[in-house]
């Protein structure tokens, strides 16, 4: 069978999680933090490795905390992502802290992917379903050999993703023929108002109003390995476009659309009808907390995932 690989995120500051290190805060009954069930959701499904991208500065916490317990149930390795690590001819702004996105990140995974491999959050609670339907079309459906990146990804319905605390930022996906995507739509600041009715504020800063079974993007997409050469070879003539804008980043999505409008990538969408559970803010822990519980008690996992 196919080897696939399970790339996860992790280098995000998190920012908005009181200062702290929001992949790292334990939420489940044995003090399991959000990765530890993406983990064992990838392995049930079938991933045969995983690889984490993080800073060099929390690894040793990392380790300690998640990194040296999934080491015992699989085969995993380490990829860092910083700020410094720019092309030859490249260098960091002055005062620049922001981490350059997404898709820089992922590069920095290159040497050690040989096979399709699947791209999440590291603060996302992602549900089984996603990482089942992702495995699937990597195994069975994806063809390396076609001219354009043959990508897929899970779509989440942007009513089961909203948080009670605050807004979100979300990728509207539009679709075009089929399963196919057409476009990704990055939105900004979405909310359910009082009148149950989503708004987001869209790229040129005009208000939208978001179906409330729209579907969008949760950055876990199916990739294939040659996709992180595109990505190498497109990040120069970004930082020249917007290496000196402070905040600006170089995201997965976008890129991905931009290889759409190109006809150099298709995107299959794999409609996932899990809820999605992340700790944007503080005030998320709770019910994120809560809602693992729950599913414990259903018995859809055990208390303790990793039995030493």
């Amino acid at each position: 069978m196919k080897k696939t690989a399970l790339v996860i995120m992790a280098a995000g500051i998190g920012s908005r999680f009181g200062g702290g290190i929001k992949q790292l805060a334990r939420l489940g009954p044995s003090g399991e933090i959000i990765m530890d069930y993406s983990v064992h959701d990838a392995l049930e499904a079938g991933f045969d490795r995983i690889i984490f991208i993080i800073r060099k500065e929390i690894e040793k916490d990392f380790r300690e905390i998640i990194g040296d317990r999934i080491a015992k149930a699989a085969d995993c390795s380490y990829a860092f992502q910083e700020t410094t690590m720019l092309p030859e001819g490249f260098s960091l702004p002055e005062g620049r802290t922001k981490p350059w996105g997404t898709a820089h990140a992922l590069i920095q995974v290159r040497e050690q992917i040989d096979c399709p491999f699947a791209v999440i959050n590291a603060d996302d609670f992602y549900g089984r379903e996603g990482f089942r339907l992702i495995h699937d079309y990597l195994v069975e459906e994806m063809d390396e050999t076609k001219p354009y990146a043959d990508i897929c990804m899970a779509g989440y319905i942007i009513g089961n993703t909203l948080s009670d605390n605050g807004s979100v930022n979300r990728g509207i996906c539009k679709m075009g023929e089929g399963s196919y995507l057409s476009e990704i739509q990055e939105t900004y600041d979405i909310k359910k108002g009082e009148d149950g009715v989503i708004r987001g504020i869209d790229l040129s800063g005009k208000e939208v109003l978001v179906p409330e079974k729209a579907i969008v993007s949760m950055n876990m997409f199916g990739l294939p390995e040659k996709f992180l050469d595109t990505l190498i070879q497109n990040f120069p003539n970004w930082l020249r476009e917007h290496g000196q804008e402070m905040k600006s980043e170089y995201l997965l999505p976008q890129e991905i659309d931009r290889l759409m409008r190109e006809g150099k990538a298709r995107v299959r969408v794999l409609e996932d009808h899990d809820r999605w559970f992340g700790v944007t803010y503080a005030e998320d822990k709770a019910l994120v907390e809560r809602s693992i519980r729950e599913l414990v008690e259903a018995g859809v996992y055990p208390r303790a995932l990793y039995q030493n």
